[in-house]
């Protein structure tokens, strides 16, 4: 299992916004030239970033984005969430009940609820307050 590139580059981005003077905007440009993320890519990802509710986007030539809410408020797992969906490390997780013809016979589906928790729970618990850009 392997975070996507998309979700690694909405979380440097948050990350590079996190550590933004209270006020300034960043630019598309200027985010993607500190990250080191393609500019048309970083365009989609802060798209979904702010369609989520994580950050709110000012049009115009001294338009750029800031964090909705304080660093310290948004989780790793907010930000992973909002471009891939829900997380789920198994099959079985993806519902309230497992789905699998197996499900009345299988003995796994709890280990795997219980890991799934585990990592979300370790995700949730990271926040930009402590990861911003420049942080130590």
């Amino acid at each position: 299992m392997q975070l996507s590139r998309k979700a690694d580059y909405a979380l440097r981005a948050i990350r590079f916004l996190s550590g933004l003077p209270k006020g300034k905007l960043g630019s598309i440009n200027t985010i993607a030239a500190a990250e080191d993320i393609p500019r048309e890519f970083l365009a989609k990802i802060l798209k979904d970033l702010t369609r989520s509710g994580l950050l709110v986007s000012y049009q115009g030539v001294t338009g750029g984005y800031r964090m909705s809410q304080q660093p310290r408020e948004v989780s790793f797992l907010d930000v992973i969430e909002a471009i891939e969906g829900p997380v789920h490390i198994n099959l079985c997780t993806e519902t309230e009940t497992c789905a699998c013809s197996k499900a009345e016979s299988c003995s796994m589906r709890t280990f795997w609820v219980q890991q799934e928790n585990s990592f979300k729970k370790a995700l949730a618990k990271h926040n930009f307050g402590r990861y911003r850009r420049g942080a130590k």
